[in-house]
């Protein structure tokens, strides 16, 4: 192992043994000492299947949310004073020193507190997941406008497209699909994801809730892969998980008047171009 203590943590839920071995395979390569597997199935199947590795810690939860299930590990990692914690979604894989590699970007880079890599979907091709602050319209207009060439010019903008995803860049919004995390910077916001967001939008809370005191940084000279399956947009319980993290978010953070909003964003558009 490095200097680092490096710990990760997955969430499970029902996860088909194909994703999970994969993802396994995948850290156990790398330089995470510890990774915890929070299982908020309905059964602890999933104990037996990964029963037998000392670098694994098994713990079977209540389903109280994804960024509930994620903070059992958080909490666990500032207890064991590690310095870099990563957030991982079990349909996640990838090739090569990923984390070896964010691990040397952020010890080079004091200032930051999050780093997400590049995510390219199994064919290759770039997810689009570098994003600015949100606001209402971003979040309602993109989900029930369906009209592509609207849809085409505001995505354009709002997950920065026009930037290419091929340079080092600090972004105020990041996906929770993969975030590589300063713990001392956790410990400082007061812990890890707001609990009150049961799944989607919480991973914007805490990329928002980081950025104030640090820095939210692409680095896309690593790649990892992501099934991505947009759930909400085929299963009406995700449609309605996602709205009411929707309205929580923006019940804390401001509909229409949020001036931190529009500093950030303006800040990270000035600052790209």
């Amino acid at each position: 192992m490095g200097k680092n203590m490096i710990t990760a943590s997955i969430v499970a839920f029902h996860t088909n043994h194909r994703d999970l071995s994969r993802l396994l395979d995948c850290v156990m390569r790398s330089s995470i000492e510890t990774l915890y597997i929070i299982d908020n199935s309905t059964n602890d199947e999933l104990r037996d299947f990964v029963k037998g590795n000392p670098r694994i810690q098994y713990i079977h939860s209540l389903n109280l949310g994804y960024g509930s299930g994620h903070n059992v590990a958080i909490k666990k990692s500032i207890e064991a004073n590690a310095d870099y914690h990563a957030v991982l979604n079990p349909d996640i894989y990838w090739d090569g020193n990923v984390i070896e590699e964010l691990e040397h970007f952020m010890d080079a880079t004091p200032g930051a507190g999050l780093a997400m890599p590049k995510i390219i979907y199994p064919n290759g091709e770039t997810q689009f997941l570098c994003k600015l602050l949100p606001t209402p319209m971003d979040l309602i207009g993109r989900r029930f406008i369906p009209v592509k060439s609207y849809q085409d010019k505001h995505d354009h903008n709002y997950e920065l497209h026009w930037t290419g995803y091929d340079k080092i860049m600090e972004v105020p919004s990041l996906s929770g699909c993969f975030m590589f995390m300063r713990v001392s910077v956790l410990r400082e916001i007061g812990g890890g994801f707001d609990e009150r967001y049961f799944m989607y939008a919480e991973d914007l809370d805490l990329c928002r809730r980081i950025g104030e005191v640090s820095k939210t940084m692409f680095f896309p000279k690593v790649s990892v892969v992501h099934e991505y399956e947009k759930g909400s947009y085929k299963n009406k319980k995700l449609l309605k998980y996602h709205i009411t993290s929707v309205i929580k978010y923006f019940n804390k953070w401001g509909w229409l008047f949020d001036s931190k909003r529009k500093e950030k964003n303006q800040y990270c558009i000035n600052s790209l171009k």
